[in-house]
């Protein structure tokens, strides 16, 4: 049972709170990220470019730069190949 909090952050070079705490900044810029969608689409002057520079903020974070353990593919290598 303890695996399954650990297998992942491991595959992707974390521990469970390093894991933790990239997953709880990155759910923080998308929560930024989303609510400046919100206002400019009410006010489309506003907030012209904060949602699509988060998302290539947050895609280069997550898939250029993580490194992951050779024989631990998951999901974080599927998505780096395009898959």
């Amino acid at each position: 049972m303890f695996r399954r909090f650990t297998d992942h952050p491991a595959s992707v070079n974390e521990t469970y709170f390093q894991h933790m705490g990239m997953a709880f900044g990155f759910g923080i810029r998308m929560l930024m990220g989303s609510l400046a969608c919100f206002v400019h689409g009410l006010f489309p002057w506003v907030c012209l470019t904060r949602g699509s520079d988060t998302i290539r903020t947050l895609h280069h974070r997550m898939v250029t730069h993580r490194v992951v353990r050779p024989g631990k593919a998951d999901r974080a290598t599927a998505v780096a190949a395009g898959d």
